[in-house]
């Protein structure tokens, strides 16, 4: 984690534009995970936001929910200062930094959300591990969405959507950016997993409507409900 840390740390002033460049319709994905929230829009829903980043998924819930409880959790301070300039206008948003795999969860959630972060988590066994946690910290009822990177069941699919994600950012990058600014730091860096895989990780913990919210290639808004 180290080492991410310190890849986020230095493009963190950087972060909203640059993702954009990187990620297909990163802002749609995004707006994926807001539209699955079960809640009406006049609730005080509590919210844990799992590698918040530089905090526009939080700006979007408080955004559709303003009497959304929030909880930003990032392991990069920087981008915790980013986020809380993000949403300086906005109340009821604490701010943690840490670690999310060794986070010990202080409160029972009604939404936990994550955004292109638990790829980062090592191994399956771990992603299984952390899907449990939150599991057992959602209230009854209680949502967990996730918007990430993910792996194909297959060699040959997963080579389509590697060539797929390639041909989006030469729309705006050169063959240089994508191979060394991008693709070398996803090998070296990522650790997705199979999206059938993770899916039937979910129904085993006990999460119902386990479902596929968004997709685009190796790019999905995923999850379920306690």
């Amino acid at each position: 984690m180290e080492k991410i840390k310190k890849t986020f740390e230095e493009i963190a002033r950087e972060y909203d534009e640059i993702i954009q460049l990187f990620i297909p319709y990163y802002h749609q994905m995004l707006e994926a995970v807001i539209s699955a929230l079960p809640f009406d829009k006049s609730e005080a829903i509590n919210v844990i936001d799992l590698g918040c980043g530089t905090g526009t998924v939080a700006k979007l819930i408080k955004d559709a929910y303003p009497e959304a409880r929030i909880t930003c959790l990032d392991l990069v301070e920087n981008m915790i200062e980013m986020a809380k300039n993000k949403l300086v206008s906005k109340n009821n948003i604490r701010y943690q930094i840490g670690n999310f795999e060794r986070y010990e969860f202080d409160d029972t959630y009604d939404v936990a959300i994550s955004s292109l972060a638990l790829h980062h988590l090592l191994t399956d066994e771990d992603k299984k591990t952390f899907y449990q946690k939150i599991y057992d910290n959602l209230s009854p009822g209680g949502v967990f969405y996730n918007a990430d990177i993910i792996l194909a069941s297959s060699d040959r699919i997963q080579e389509t959507y590697m060539n797929q994600w390639k041909a989006f950012m030469r729309k705006q990058l050169s063959e240089d950016e994508i191979e060394n600014k991008c693709i070398s730091k996803y090998y070296e860096e990522d650790r997705p997993a199979k999206m059938l895989e993770q899916l039937s990780w979910l129904t085993e913990i006990g999460f119902c409507e386990v479902d596929i919210l968004w997709k685009y290639y190796n790019f999905a808004v995923y999850g379920g409900r306690k």
